[in-house]
């Protein structure tokens, strides 16, 4: 397998599956938030820098198979020139004769960026277009017609260049033409750019290697959205920190008072069937001891605060107080390998923010003293950044569902096509 740092790129056109999945003004469609160009930089670079030349593809949003002004990649062209320093030339259309001819004419130093990829249905090889009530023949071959077509589609991207380079890490876990089919047109030029690089490797050293004491903290809403990562990491971990809605859960399934808080009511025995694991292989399950409670889910709801497991009726739990604070940051200031993937409460309403602020502000203070941290999913990012973390801790994952199905050991479509 080629690898980027090693890759003479002089006189090669080299295509590259960027996430530039950006969050963009409602009314002035700028980009707010241009982390995910700004992670692409490297490989950009790295390309421009040994003489060749770059096609940038990437999608935006959720258009469905057909092209809509609002999910144009034609907004993040400011932000994407001001970040890699040039002007860049667009292609409005990832298919047909104009994007032909602009790689074709393609000199060294260029950067050409093409529309958005899912403006085609082949993109993800989905059928969007079967009308109301499809019958499951329909279905079955719609998806057949994309398929087909989605091997032309697949084969024009590759026709525009040299090399192909795959540095999208949001979207590895999907199996799209530009992440899992389109390498194959490079058995030889193929490679993961530098983000994706990185990204294995933080999450390798998490998986493989890690330094004990290992501390997972598994936040947010549903205990099935994180039961496979839980189950993968309760052979790795010493620590398992719960917080989030689906403290609940556990708490109602050792026969707790949660009043009116988040609870999946059909996986109280899977909750205690991960109690009864974790305890059979040693590892320390830490949950929230107390609570602050709110009468509404409002930014302006009554508050007050109570032992996790007795929660009045009529109030709900929206983040953990004063003494699971305590509790959970001195388990992670003695950690020497940290992951975290969702927060302990609603932290996007200021009055629920502190417990996972805290969590962000203990994991920055172990990383000061030695350990290795990685952060991922997109709640528990913003929490990072929103308390301008971002610096302080080891690293910070770019994508949150495909780091989710890598940690589970799944194995993921965009990185198994460029690995072989």
């Amino acid at each position: 397998m080629q690898t980027i740092d090693k890759y003479n790129f002089k006189g090669k056109r080299a295509i590259i599956r960027v996430d530039f999945n950006v969050p963009l003004n409602k009314q002035t469609f700028e980009v707010t938030d241009d982390t995910r160009i700004r992670g692409a930089l490297p490989s950009i670079t790295k390309i421009l820098g040994d003489g060749g030349s770059v096609i940038l593809m990437s999608h935006l949003g959720r258009p469905d198979g057909k092209p809509q002004d609002k999910f144009s990649l034609k907004h993040a062209i400011p932000a994407i020139e001001k970040n890699i320093g040039k002007k860049l030339i667009f292609a409005g259309d990832c298919m047909g004769d104009e994007a032909k001819k602009i790689t074709a004419a393609m000199k060294p130093g260029d950067v050409v960026l093409l529309e958005n990829l899912r403006f085609y249905e082949e993109e993800e090889g989905k059928p969007y277009h079967l009308g109301e009530n499809p019958t499951d023949e329909e279905k079955k071959a719609g998806k057949a017609k994309v398929k087909e077509s989605q091997k032309a589609f697949v084969k024009t991207l590759a026709s525009y260049a040299d090399c192909y380079v795959n540095d999208a890490f949001g979207t590895a876990h999907r199996a799209h033409a530009s992440t899992a089919l389109i390498a194959a047109f490079f058995p030889n030029d193929s490679m993961f750019g530098f983000l994706i690089e990185s990204e294995l490797k933080a999450m390798d050293k998490i998986l493989l290697a890690p330094e004990k004491p290992f501390t997972a903290i598994m936040g947010g809403a549903k205990v099935s959205d994180k039961i496979l990562i839980i189950e993968n990491l309760l052979d790795r971990v010493d620590n398992l920190i719960i917080g989030g809605g689906m403290t609940y859960t556990f708490i109602k399934a050792q026969g707790g008072k949660i009043g009116k808080s988040l609870c999946e009511e059909d996986k109280l025995d899977l909750a205690l069937e991960i109690l009864k694991k974790a305890k059979e292989k040693g590892v320390n399950v830490v949950l929230p001891v107390d609570a602050i409670n709110a009468d509404a889910f409002d930014a302006n709801a009554n508050t007050q605060i109570s032992k996790i497991n007795e929660t009045p009726d009529g109030w709900m739990g929206l983040d953990i107080a004063d003494e699971s604070i305590k509790l959970i940051s001195d388990v992670i200031e003695k950690s020497k390998t940290i992951l975290w993937n969702g927060p302990m409460g609603v932290f996007e309403m200021e009055k629920f923010a502190k417990g996972t602020s805290s969590v962000a502000h203990a994991i920055a203070k172990a990383t000061a003293k030695g350990a290795f941290s990685l952060i991922g999913g997109g709640d528990s990012v913003a929490a990072i950044n929103k308390n301008k973390l971002a610096d302080k801790v080891s690293y910070v994952s770019t994508g949150g569902g495909a780091m989710l199905e890598y940690m589970e050991g799944k194995e993921l479509p965009g990185i198994k096509a460029v690995r072989g």
